[in-house]
């Protein structure tokens, strides 16, 4: 399908040719959560660690006699029920096993959140900025003639360099590079703004079976 593309001026220049099967599909919310949560799994650092009673430093002598104590049967003080023990079930670290995700699911998911961003009227294409912008103010006129609040922005690197030092500072707006496109950045912010280049970028790396 055809979407319109902006000019940095704010004039609406020609149309970009955009595959159905990237902002055109039908939306999962369930696949969409699964994989958000998948990537919030990732993103945590993992830093908590207890020990294991394989861990604990000290003897393993039997503390009581099998039988005859007339209490429980114990092994060693390292047991989870003692202090000083090793800890049941605890946190294991940066050695916590992640979730995994079939690399086909997550490049449907993403191509289902740009079609929800499509369907809601909230994707905007824009044409890459050739010529560098160094005041906010003319890039915020820009966003304020087109009625854009909360907006992410997927660039390729040149347009980054040109766009970085008037749109950083902005409120409630984010500049990524299309290779960093991910589920839960569209979901955060309302509206998504892709450069010409990085949509063709973005298609590409989605309906490319190989990657």
């Amino acid at each position: 399908m055809k979407i319109p593309i902006l000019n940095i001026d704010g004039t609406k220049g020609s149309s970009v040719e955009i595959s159905d099967k990237l902002v055109n599909l039908k939306v999962n919310h369930k696949l969409i959560k699964y994989v958000i949560d998948w990537q919030l799994n990732h993103a945590k650092p993992r830093t908590a660690k207890t020990k294991q009673r394989n861990q604990i430093t000290g003897s393993t002598k039997k503390i009581v006699a099998q039988k005859g104590s007339g209490g429980a049967r114990h092994a060693s003080k390292k047991a989870p029920i003692f202090v000083g023990g090793g800890v049941a079930h605890g946190p294991k670290g940066a050695v916590y096993k992640n979730k995994k995700i079939n690399k086909k699911v997550r490049k449907l998911a993403l191509a289902q959140t740009l079609s929800k961003k499509n369907l809601d009227k909230n994707l905007y294409i824009l044409a890459d900025v050739k010529k560098e912008i160094k005041k906010t103010k003319e890039f915020n006129k820009f966003l304020l003639k087109n009625k854009l609040k909360n907006i992410l922005i997927i660039s390729d690197e040149d347009s980054l360099k040109n766009i970085n030092k008037s749109a950083r500072n902005i409120k409630d707006l984010k500049l990524i590079k299309h290779e960093g496109t991910n589920i839960y950045d569209l979901f955060k912010y309302k509206n998504v703004i892709i450069t010409s280049t990085s949509v063709k970028k973005i298609q590409e790396r989605v309906l490319n079976e190989k990657n």
